[in-house]
């Protein structure tokens, strides 16, 4: 097990392929932690280094006290960044970590070479939804939470196949620090004046049930950026990378082999 000891936090995390490959960062969601990936990086070109990690809070990682602000976040990533000697990548980020992504690119856009931007926005919802959901946590713990959690998360045929309860328990067993820390940093983020200004190449993806972040809100943010292309992965919810890792792995490589990197 990889820990980095960062200023404010530890992360743990974790590198798969070459280790002399191009450079491709993953940042998972609000409450998963980095094996959200691991049906795509099984199925990547294995030249490439792949980089996972827990963001504070979840899985293996630290809890710092919160709140957390999305700057937050981007800081820890990027002084992870640093620890694993990463110069330059290509970063992949979904919901919470597509806003990390967003913030880091615009932050340190000589390390951010390109994006993946998978059911994210550059806002997610309002200070006073997040608050409800925090107040529900509160009251009943993430268990309360989780019916309609799963509910945006998959679609329907996915959750009668009973293939999301792996993703239950991991919702659930996230820290509730973590979890409501994540939730103020999203409240207090509006990332759409920065956003608008990247100039990296951007490949957004959305899935067609998203419940979370619809395919309408993705690709309003993904029209914020000049150099971006857009796709949807026809019947997911907000996770496409579990509910369809060969559609998602397939658009990652096809976006890489753009870049040169495949």
């Amino acid at each position: 097990m990889r820990m980095a000891k960062l200023k404010h936090t530890a992360l743990h995390w974790r590198e798969d392929g070459a280790a002399d490959g191009p450079v491709v960062v993953f940042a998972n969601s609000l409450g998963t932690d980095l094996r959200l990936w691991d049906a795509v990086v099984d199925r990547l070109p294995k030249h490439l280094r792949l980089i996972r990690f827990d963001k504070r809070g979840h899985g293996l990682s630290a809890c710092p006290p919160g709140p957390y602000s999305i700057d937050d976040l981007a800081a820890d990533t990027l002084e992870l960044l640093d620890h694993a000697a990463v110069a330059q990548c290509t970063f992949v980020g979904l919901s919470i970590g597509g806003m990390i992504a967003q913030a880091l690119a615009a932050q340190a856009p000589e390390r951010i070479t390109a994006l993946v931007l998978s059911n994210t926005a550059a806002r997610m919802g309002d200070p006073a939804m997040w608050q409800q959901r925090i107040d529900a946590i509160n009251a009943g713990g993430i268990q309360a939470l989780s019916d309609a959690v799963m509910e945006r998360w998959f679609a329907p045929g996915f959750l009668a196949s009973q293939a999301h309860l792996p993703w239950r328990h991991m919702l659930e067993r996230t820290p509730r620090a973590g979890y409501i820390g994540c939730c103020q940093a999203l409240a207090g983020a509006d990332l759409t004046a920065t956003t608008q200004q990247l100039s990296q190449p951007t490949l957004g993806i959305a899935g067609s049930l998203d419940g979370a972040s619809p395919p309408a809100l993705v690709e309003a943010t993904i029209d914020l950026i000049a150099d971006s292309r857009f796709t949807l992965i026809e019947d997911t919810g907000h996770l496409p990378c579990v509910e369809a890792p060969d559609a998602f792995a397939g658009a990652l490589t096809d976006f890489l082999k753009e870049l040169g990197h495949v």
